[in-house]
């Protein structure tokens, strides 16, 4: 028996409870030094030493005690470390009705033993190549199916990456005119609500030349946490806008409900207490909030005049002081658009 073979050597497993016959094939393989050689002579233990050795063609006894040759067929088949082996009946009997038993058991080929050595060698080499090139095969797509799955993973973290803010986690720009660009089109196809607040930190100026910028990044990402955590809807979504400003998206949400949205969150974080002794608005560090909405029977014509109409509002909130919420008047009845042509 060999000690050792290699990954793609023929390796062949004689399953006997006869070591004449044992004997007779090992004399029959040993000149052909591609071929490693093992043998079982207890047939429960037969499905054992298989796994173990991971034999590229199995020869099998068809009459053996305690376990026949043809239940060992079925269970090499039924057996995911085993089925594809090939194997290969070992019978003193050549009737027509055992080989065709043998092969609607599993079985790969039929011998009637002692075969011929040339015959014997050819059948193990074809059937060993056989498994042998299909396994290597096998392992070939596998291989293929885990990298591409390792760069379908790579992509979607990459992807995510590029639509995240790197400094406050949130999203970023280009994933905010991505999203409005969507929700737009599918508010007008669905004549759905869609509302935008545009969000900017009160004298964020003063705050970082007289703080530092590492103070400053602290100061983003504080108020982009306490934001974030203030959106209680997963369609929503928050984005840095640019440098000290940020942007909410609102599906189906109502000028009303994103008002009332707006207020609350820069009541929170006025209530954070971060200190901004620099500021007009107040002590600490606050918000301003302008809000606008785009209605199924108050339609604006553009994603920018729908951003415009919250930027106009942004600009009263900080015109009457900052650290408020105003909201954008074309909402009541008529397009920023359609009253600049009245003018």
């Amino acid at each position: 028996m060999s000690d050792q073979f290699s990954k793609n050597s023929i390796v062949v497993l004689v399953i006997d409870d006869q070591m004449m016959v044992v004997e007779a094939v090992r004399r029959m393989l040993e000149t052909e030094k591609d071929i490693d050689f093992y043998y079982c002579t207890d047939p429960t233990k037969a499905i054992e030493t298989a796994i173990q050795i991971k034999p590229s063609v199995i020869l099998l006894d068809l009459v053996m005690p305690e376990i026949d040759g043809m239940t060992l067929v079925r269970f090499f088949g039924s057996n995911k470390k085993t089925e594809d082996i090939p194997v290969i009946v070992l019978s003193t009997i050549e009737a027509a009705i055992d080989k065709s038993a043998a092969f609607s058991a599993g079985a790969s080929d039929y011998i009637v033993k002692i075969p011929d050595k040339i015959e014997l060698i050819a059948r193990v080499r074809s059937h060993s190549h056989s498994y042998l090139n299909r396994k290597e095969r096998d392992e070939a797509f596998e291989e293929l199916r885990q990298v591409k799955a390792e760069l379908e993973e790579s992509n979607s973290a990459l992807q995510l990456l590029s639509c995240l803010d790197g400094l406050t986690g949130i999203a970023n720009r280009r994933r905010f005119d991505e999203f409005m660009i969507k929700e737009w089109k599918r508010s007008n196809r669905e004549q759905s609500t869609i509302s935008l607040i545009l969000i900017d930190i009160d004298y964020f100026k003063a705050y970082n030349d007289n703080y530092g910028h590492q103070k400053g990044d602290d100061a983003l990402k504080s108020v982009a946490k306490s934001l974030n955590e203030g959106l209680n809807r997963p369609a929503d979504l928050l984005a840095r806008y640019g440098g000290e400003e940020f942007v909410m998206v609102l599906p189906e949400t109502t000028l009303g409900g994103a008002k009332k949205l707006a207020e609350r969150l820069t009541q929170n974080i006025y209530d954070e207490h971060n200190p901004h002794e620099f500021s007009e608005a107040a002590k600490y560090v606050t918000v301003s909030m302008g809000v606008a909405c785009c209605e199924p029977d108050k339609r604006y014509n553009s994603v920018e005049t729908l951003i415009e109409a919250a930027d106009k509002a942004l600009y009263e909130a900080k015109k009457l002081g900052r650290n408020q919420v105003a909201a954008s008047a074309s909402c009541d009845g008529k397009c920023i658009m359609d009253e600049e042509k009245e003018d």
